[in-house]
């Protein structure tokens, strides 16, 4: 059989095959969805987290610098979004996405937002501490949404991963990718409106931490943030 016939037969095999699903409570492991049309489907919160100016660290400076930055953003990150119940889903270059669920989803995405904020200051004072001549300041954003999400394996054998498909893991990614000025977290209005009082008002007196805002690409409400939240 030719290479270009096996590939078609298999997208022909895809789009002909009715979809087994079932209701999911957790975060799925790859193993536990089929490679065929099988998928788990949940009400989940997505969170991305976003190295800014990936561009410029690599092109601007020495690539064992660039590697360590990563590292560092990246690894403080996952920390934070593993003390936070969530569960980290896929890696893409300088970015993490994480997905929450239960009933405090979206408090709990909202709070790792916050807290890898804090922890940006913190890497941003080692960085000066270790290369006092350095001019690099990191900067990042996080987006957030939530939604119901349809999660099928995709790929082919021993080379395959979990794909997520609905409105949360497309906004949050969108979100992530916002510049807009001093501002460095975004979220949807949907989980704002569920927020636990204290991942929705700080300070002294208290006051609301996040912006209400618009996002014209899209042409929803959303809220920003540059508060921080200390890692106890």
């Amino acid at each position: 059989m030719k290479k270009a016939d096996e590939i078609l037969g298999e997208i022909k095999e895809i789009l002909a095959t009715k979809w087994q699903t079932r209701d999911g409570i957790k975060v799925p492991e790859p193993e536990h969805v089929r490679l065929g049309n099988d998928a788990v489907k949940l009400n989940g919160t997505v969170l991305y987290a976003d190295l800014e100016d990936s561009t410029g660290l690599v092109k601007g400076y020495k690539d064992w610098f660039a590697a360590e930055v990563y590292k560092s953003y990246l690894v403080a990150a996952c920390r934070i979004i593993r003390n936070n119940d969530g569960v980290i889903t896929a890696f893409d270059g300088d970015r993490v996405m994480a997905v929450y669920v239960g009933d405090s989803k979206n408090t709990n995405a909202a709070k790792t937002a916050l807290q890898i904020n804090w922890v940006v200051g913190q890497i941003n004072e080692l960085i000066k501490k270790e290369y006092s001549t350095t001019s690099f300041v990191l900067k990042h954003t996080v987006g957030i949404d939530t939604s119901d999400l349809f999660v099928a394996r995709t790929g082919i054998r021993n080379s395959n991963d979990l794909v997520w498909v609905g409105r949360a893991a497309n906004y949050a990614a969108k979100l992530a990718a916002i510049d807009d000025g001093g501002y460095s977290l975004f979220i949807s209005e949907q989980v704002f409106n569920t927020l636990s009082d204290p991942t929705k008002n700080g300070g002294t007196p208290k006051r609301c931490m996040w912006q209400k805002s618009y996002w014209s690409d899209v042409g929803i409400t959303i809220y920003k943030s540059n508060w921080i939240w200390k890692v106890p």
